[in-house]
């Protein structure tokens, strides 16, 4: 399989993500859910993981740890605690903000210098952002606007998990076996998890878990978790992470449109004009870079 097919698929997956787990959060409590998805997807991998393992230096555990705290401890917990708090439709458009936070943060830790044309595209889809971000200020009830708005913040919040998540993936995934990776991550950090799920079974026992609760738990295991990330660190072992990032534009369209059905959210005149500043923005500093890219790399095979 071509590393570009993976990552359509992989990112296709996650972009139905949003609105299955926001249907399942209606029956099933977050950290409880998280933990159920990555311990077993990790169990799935993790005879795969002992038939292809290597030994790892003290720096590639190191590395693996650090992908597993990022993409699963970081990422996960503000993913769910945020979906529970704010429109389905609503996470891939901010989670698309990804490029524009590794540019930001480039200019201010490494000092690089801005190119007036990547800088003007970045600031737009920044602005993307927060028209979504902010757009419960217009939309939602007076006692639903901050918590909206908190939800839309975590979400936010778990882009930056999955940022650094790509950032640190980058070499390893080129070392590494990914169905080692996989199950180290997904054992290990599931249990982080843990310590918050005795609090939510106060109120919740398993005899409460009906069929939206079911679906959160299959399709996180077997293709949220299991697939999915097997795909997404195929890709980046063989694409590179900006490359690999620019996948995720994917997700919304394939959010919004199973979102419409079975949850009931269609997008607002914000979301439009959200997702037109992003995906603009994002196009005018990048999209023409990547596109010469994979031109040339398929011209060469």
């Amino acid at each position: 399989m071509s590393p570009f097919v993976a990552l359509v698929i992989a990112n296709i997956i996650w972009g139905g993500a949003s609105p299955i787990f926001k249907y399942a959060l209606q029956n099933i409590p977050p950290f409880t859910l998280a933990f159920i998805r990555f311990f077993f997807a990790g169990l799935i991998f993790l005879p795969l993981a002992i038939l292809n393992w290597q030994k790892l230096t003290k720096e590639e555990w190191f590395r693996v740890m650090l992908i597993g705290f990022f993409g699963v401890g970081i990422n996960v917990s503000f993913y769910f605690l945020g979906l529970r708090m704010t429109e389905s439709i609503n996470v891939p458009i901010i989670a698309s903000s990804g490029p524009v936070l590794v540019y930001l943060f480039s200019i201010y830790f490494l000092k690089e210098k801005p190119k007036s044309g990547v800088f003007f595209g970045m600031m737009m889809s920044l602005l993307g952002v927060l028209v979504i971000i902010l757009s419960p200020i217009f939309l939602e009830g007076k006692g639903l606007i901050l918590g909206a708005i908190e939800g839309n913040i975590f979400i936010l919040i778990a882009t930056l998990g999955k940022v650094f998540q790509t950032i640190v993936s980058r070499e390893i995934m080129k070392k590494i076996n990914p169905f080692q990776v996989t199950a180290i991550t997904f054992l290990v950090f599931s249990f982080m998890f843990l310590p918050f799920i005795p609090n939510e079974l106060s109120n919740w026992d398993i005899s409460f878990l009906n069929n939206q609760g079911l679906l959160g738990i299959v399709y996180g295991i077997f293709l949220s978790s299991g697939v999915a990330y097997y795909l997404f660190y195929y890709g980046l072992s063989k694409m590179n992470a900006h490359e690999a990032g620019l996948f995720d534009y994917l997700d919304p369209i394939v959010a919004v449109i199973i979102a419409m059905p079975l949850l009931g959210e269609y997008p607002s005149i914000f979301h439009f004009i959200g997702s037109v500043l992003v995906f603009a923005g994002i196009y005018k500093s990048e999209g023409k870079q990547f596109i010469k890219s994979l031109l040339a790399k398929r011209r060469g095979k």
